[in-house]
């Protein structure tokens, strides 16, 4: 599956992008605002995208890398993931290398993915989990029309505020 934008490539992740995907995974600066475990090896990129195809075919998770249409190089990551069990809301996760921050590039592929969740998945409701202290983040989705659900908690990371949009804003 691929989705293109005026500037940008939205693809499958393969075997064949271990080191992109080892450079963005590990960035220190995208780190600071996520908890997880970084790869420290191209061995552990090389495991995250065996695990990212095995869900994608399990249609737990759409995952897409980003670079743009003349280069093949991922510059970052965007998914839908935690589909609810009605298939009707997901959550959208994403991340990109910080030579390319403040260039539009998230706000294109935002608008792709969610073009496709609500378009081609029929999704209602699409979430976003962002730290209290990711402004960029929290501007790029007030931009895409997301509205913070005052008072919802993300369980086990109280660091994180809940953003929400539904099908139709």
């Amino acid at each position: 599956m691929k989705l293109e934008t005026e500037r940008l490539i939205l693809k499958e992740i393969n075997e064949n992008h271990v080191e992109d995907i080892l450079r963005i995974r590990s960035n220190p600066l995208i780190n600071q605002f996520v908890t997880r475990v970084s790869p420290k090896s191209n061995y552990d990129a090389l495991a995250f995208i065996l695990s990212i195809k095995r869900r994608t075919q399990t249609k737990e998770i759409i995952f897409f890398g980003i670079s743009y249409k003349d280069q093949p190089d991922l510059i970052g990551t965007i998914c839908l993931w935690k589909f609810s069990e009605d298939r009707k809301t997901a959550e959208i996760g994403y991340e990109l290398l910080p030579d390319h921050h403040r260039k539009g590039i998230m706000s294109e592929a935002v608008d792709s993915v969610l073009n496709f969740g609500f378009n081609e998945l029929n999704l209602q409701e699409i979430l976003a989990f962002t730290n209290t202290m990711n402004e960029a983040s929290q501007k790029l989705l007030l931009k895409h029309n997301f509205v913070l659900q005052q008072g919802r908690i993300d369980e086990g990371f109280p660091d994180n505020i809940v953003f929400s949009l539904y099908k139709g804003n």
